[in-house]
């Protein structure tokens, strides 16, 4: 698998992923963004952004893209493939309070996480270390 390769699928489930943490995923977009700047002027200036066009766009030039915009995007990947095994941690480990406390809840923008807190009381102790765990990152 080639470095572009990984980062590209990563980046495509990142709409699919309910942050919590806006800000953190505003950041790393902007230091991709800027990292990639050059490549994109180059290789996909007439591509309109939206719908994940601009990362195919960059997929399709995988072998022209330069190590920073790779480095980063590696770095994306990294920081959403931790993302990924922390909602996927805490949802195991609080199905039961998902669905007895937040079961009205929308998921996305940390809603979830928010009805964790709020019901901090009532969690039991492995919903309660799973969060504790996955908010201290």
């Amino acid at each position: 698998m080639t470095i572009i390769n990984r980062p590209i699928r990563l980046f495509m489930a990142l709409a699919l992923l309910p942050f919590s943490q806006a800000y953190a995923q505003d950041t790393m977009l902007d230091a991709v963004m800027n990292a990639c700047e050059a490549d994109l002027a180059q290789y996909c200036s007439q591509v309109e952004p939206g719908d994940g066009r601009l990362l195919y766009c960059v997929a399709a030039h995988g072998d022209k893209i330069g190590v920073e915009c790779q480095y980063a995007l590696f770095e994306a990947a990294t920081l959403l493939a931790q993302y990924a095994d922390t909602i996927l941690h805490i949802a195991e480990n609080c199905e039961t309070e998902i669905d007895t406390l937040c079961r009205d809840v929308s998921v996305g923008e940390g809603r979830i996480l928010a009805c964790l807190d709020n019901h901090e009381a009532e969690l039991g102790e492995a919903c309660a270390t799973a969060l504790a765990e996955g908010t201290a990152e």
